[in-house]
């Protein structure tokens, strides 16, 4: 038999954007159901990096006691910008007086879902959506199977797809799994992760003409660090002297903290904007809706930004009738996608050297850098986007 469940929101999909919405929305007297496909130890355990906005780390306060951006993760004033051997520091402080905080996403995840089980929250895992049904009705409906393979429709006022860039709701929203607007740049990122303390307080961003390196942090006993390389490069065809040789070449005049390499892995580098974020009683967040480089360190706070216009949307429509804020929330949602897809394509393009490049478009690149270390107007535009824009909520 099926069981058929009633809610106000049915969200797929129990990443950074779901749970937010859930909880935003719980805030307000909606009540919401949350499903993932995934279990409760696959999310909280799959390792994701994270440099959280001002404005993110302020919207996670309000989780409370659940809340350790704050206390476990790492501000950062500012970051290196590296380049023909010499390092520029970007002070974020001096220049809007806004921070950064090193965070993992898996441990915002592990947060978000404490807070929502300890508010009640109805959270599934392990339940696989097949469909979404009735969209241009006032009572959509998920349809799905839940852990132990039974049969399961949810039926909402409104669905949320917040189900990452595989999403299953995207093509109900879009008309096609694709559907917008792509595109694949022609390099990749090497990603190590090694047992040892920080080579630098913040993060350097390096450009050379052997490619780009980034000097990350997880802990202060782990250090994430990404190499520019081929999309198709095997992660396991490098020695680990090889991988350190390679980082070396990227960051000349910086002494890096060695120690055994743990984890590696090859991130592709794509950007994606659906082509519509609502039909109907249906819309898409987050990674569903869109996707960039991880240059920008734009993808979580993004989807957070997302979610605090349809908090409002949902709000005004479900409480009100109002249906001015949801008619709205497409074109209010791209005003910053867009911003950020070109800070994203923007501070990868600085950085990055292609396979193709001529000796004109490497000189270009370090005038490029120069006029953004050397202008205090320049280097404000770059801390202001990295930073985070203001929410509109």
């Amino acid at each position: 038999m099926t069981a058929t469940v009633r809610t106000q929101v049915a969200i797929v999909g129990a990443g950074p954007a779901g749970l937010l919405l859930s909880h935003l929305l719980a805030a307000d007297g909606i009540e919401s159901i949350v499903v993932d496909s995934r279990s409760r130890e696959q999310i909280e355990s799959t390792i994701r990096a994270g440099i959280l906005e001002q404005g993110t780390v302020e919207v996670l306060d309000t989780l409370g006691e659940h809340s350790r951006a704050r206390t476990v993760g790492t501000r950062h004033d500012g970051i290196e910008l590296r380049f023909e051997g010499e390092g520029h520091r970007i002070d974020f402080a001096d220049l809007i007086g806004r921070s950064v905080w090193l965070y993992p996403q898996h441990e915002a995840l592990r947060d978000l879902i404490a807070a929502r089980l300890a508010g009640g929250q109805d959270l599934r895992f392990g339940v696989t959506v097949s469909a979404i049904e009735a969209a241009d009705t006032v009572r959509p409906t998920v349809v799905a199977v839940d852990a132990t393979g039974a049969p399961l429709r949810i039926e909402a006022d409104f669905v949320v797809g917040a189900d990452g860039s595989r999403s299953i709701v995207r093509p109900v929203v879009t008309g096609a799994a694709g559907g917008g607007y792509f595109r694949e740049y022609p390099f990749a990122w090497f990603g190590i992760l090694t047992q040892a303390p920080p080579s630098a307080a913040e993060l350097i961003y390096s450009n050379s003409p052997d490619g780009f390196a980034l000097i990350s942090q997880r802990s202060d006993t782990v250090q994430r660090m990404y190499f520019q390389c081929d999309p198709d490069t095997d992660p396991a065809a490098y020695s680990e002297a090889q991988l350190w040789d390679e980082l070396y070449k990227r960051v000349p005049g910086t002494s890096l903290n060695e120690g055994p390499i743990f984890q590696r892995d090859v991130l592709r580098f794509r950007s994606f904007v659906a082509r519509e974020l609502r039909r109907g009683r249906v819309a898409i967040v987050g990674d569903a809706a869109h996707t960039v480089p991880p240059t920008g360190a734009k993808g979580m706070n993004l989807a957070v930004a997302d979610v605090l216009l349809l908090r409002r949307a949902l709000q005004a429509l479900l409480q009100a009738g109002d249906e001015a804020p949801i008619d709205a929330f497409a074109d209010a949602a791209r005003e910053r996608i867009w911003k950020a897809q070109h800070f994203s394509w923007w501070m990868t393009s600085m950085l990055h050297v292609t396979a193709d490049a001529s000796d004109f478009d490497r000189l270009r690149q370090v005038g490029e850098l120069r006029s953004v270390v050397e202008s205090r107007a320049g280097r404000t535009f770059l801390a202001e986007a990295y930073t985070g824009w203001p929410f509109r909520a």
